[in-house]
């Protein structure tokens, strides 16, 4: 099963030059527990932001780039590669970026959406959520305990 997890503004900004411009713990927590021990995918462009494989997740980083290469993480060169997941019940995890978000939201079964309460500028941004999902559960946070600004966490299931 395809399972997109992302944050984003309220303007459905995802990223600011190769970076998210929020600080929320919280939700770098919740990101943590919910992908530990399952398989991410991301874009070359996340995974450099990032900086290093993730620990306890099998790192997958799609690229069109063929000399492309990284210690820890395996390289997939094509979308083709997802094909087994779309109608099996074991869950992987796209964590970004842009593109790949756009381009395997219609493969997408589940999402994780933490939605945080701004509008900020940015250079990258998430698509509309199709209204073939439906909210399953939410939980609000508030802005303390480092966190930057309030936000909501959203699981859509179609």
């Amino acid at each position: 099963m395809i399972t997109h997890i992302v944050a984003y503004t309220k303007n459905h900004v995802i990223g600011r030059d190769n970076a998210m411009p929020w600080h929320l713990p919280a939700d770098l927590a919740h990101f943590k527990r919910t992908t530990i021990g399952k398989p991410i995918i991301m874009g070359r462009k996340t995974f450099e932001s990032i900086g290093r494989p993730l620990p306890g997740r099998e790192n997958i980083v799609i690229t069109r780039d063929q000399t492309f290469a990284a210690e820890g993480v395996t390289v997939w060169h094509d979308l083709s590669a997802l094909q087994p997941y779309v109608d099996s019940e074991e869950e992987v995890f796209l964590i970004g970026g842009g593109e790949l978000f756009a381009q395997t939201l219609p493969l997408a079964r589940r999402l994780y959406v933490t939605e945080i309460d701004t509008v900020l500028s940015g250079d990258v941004h998430y698509p509309e959520i199709p209204s073939s999902f439906q909210i399953t559960s939410e939980t609000h946070y508030d802005a303390v305990e480092g966190n930057d600004y309030p936000f909501i966490i959203r699981r859509y299931d179609q």
